[in-house]
């Protein structure tokens, strides 16, 4: 780990040696997948983690690896817990700054979910030094950088190799109450689930790399993959929010899945109401979805029942990863009000309720019609 200063060109140390090149291609032909449709399947990842030995957990640590939480918790002090996570992918656009900005966003969009308030962050880097530009590479982490600023916080170093693929993004620090953490296995049976964020962020992507996507989808796009989740520490501190988690590259229904294994209870998705992205019905429709999307229901279809007639389309958009997602609470059917109040305040107009928390029942989740 390198903890260099900060220069007046971030990208001057990983490229000062490299001549630029004639003529760039679009980032996101770089690239294998973009944003969190780059993750690991999730059976596959569960397969690789079998393979590796258990490690001493000490007490201090409120929150490792068990219940597929979006970050680590260690305790500090009776009233500082560290709040640790790491996130970063490869490109899900072409515009270089844009990158940057949903990378950032999305990384510390985990310490949001935990209930945590960013102190701190570290660029990690690894760029295709002979087919980008100083200037293009010095965009994107020009992009993490302003969203830093925006939440307060410094990128107070990092690491930098040169890489086949461009990838970019944090790891991210933050503080929280060690009584106020946010866990996957706090949902509770009554429970209601509010949904911060519409989703759709990886058919809109599809469309992008397809050239398929219209100036508005695009804006669109890039105001909600960007769109910092403030909320989640005052979301923590209302009575009778039980759990948060933000919605990512296992799609609504693979978070949703995790909350259920978590509490050990059935979620129940109410779809209607689940709101979507302007037009990406339409997109899904033509076909337009990612490959992540099929790979997700793939890992963890059989924890889901469909109700009679699910078509593929809207199941492509259950299974829709999703980059810088919104955060999904589960709270007290008597929190619901302030639960959207404090979604609202924080500018997240479209938040709304999308289901409830079930006894366990035959699947961990459910979908309703």
């Amino acid at each position: 780990m390198s903890n260099a200063p900060v220069t007046a060109n971030p990208a001057a140390n990983l490229t000062k040696h490299a001549a630029a090149p004639a003529a760039e291609p679009r980032l996101t032909s770089l690239s294998h997948g973009g944003g969190c449709g780059c993750k690991i399947a999730p059976g596959v990842l569960s397969s690789i983690l079998r393979g590796t030995q258990g490690m001493p957990i000490p007490p201090e640590l409120l929150v490792g690896i068990e219940t597929s939480d979006d970050a680590a918790v260690y305790k500090l002090n009776d009233s500082q817990a560290l709040v640790a996570t790491t996130d970063f992918f490869m490109p899900i656009v072409d515009n270089p700054f844009d990158f940057g900005r949903i990378a950032a966003t999305n990384a510390l969009s985990d310490v949001y979910a935990m209930g945590g308030t960013p102190i701190m962050a570290l660029a990690l880097v690894g760029m295709p030094i002979s087919v980008l530009s100083v200037d293009t590479i010095g965009q994107i982490l020009e992009g993490g950088a302003s969203v830093c600023r925006a939440a307060g916080i410094p990128i107070a170093g990092g690491h930098t190799i040169d890489s086949v693929e461009p990838i970019y993004g944090l790891v991210a620090l933050g503080l929280v109450h060690p009584d106020r953490v946010s866990k996957n296995s706090g949902a509770q049976v009554g429970d209601v689930l509010v949904l911060g964020k519409p989703i759709g962020v990886g058919v809109l992507s599809a469309a992008l790399k397809k050239n398929e996507l219209p100036a508005d989808g695009y804006a669109q796009m890039i105001a909600t993959t960007t769109q910092l989740n403030t909320a989640g520490p005052a979301l923590a501190a209302l009575p009778g929010v039980h759990a948060i988690t933000d919605v990512t590259g296992f799609a609504l229904a693979g978070h949703a899945l995790e909350l259920a294994r978590g509490a050990g209870v059935t979620v129940q998705i109410d779809w209607p109401s689940v709101p979507l992205l302007p037009g990406v019905r339409d997109l899904a429709a033509r076909g337009i979805v990612t490959g992540a999307s099929g790979r997700n229901w793939t890992a963890y279809g059989a924890e889901v029942a469909l109700p009679e007639g699910f078509a593929d389309t809207e199941r492509a958009l259950l299974t829709d990863p999703q980059t810088s997602g919104g955060l999904l609470v589960s709270c007290a059917p008597g929190a619901v009000d302030e639960v959207l109040a404090t979604f609202q305040k924080n500018g997240f107009a479209q938040a709304t309720v999308i289901g409830q928390v079930l006894p366990r029942g035959e699947r961990a989740l459910t979908i309703s019609a």
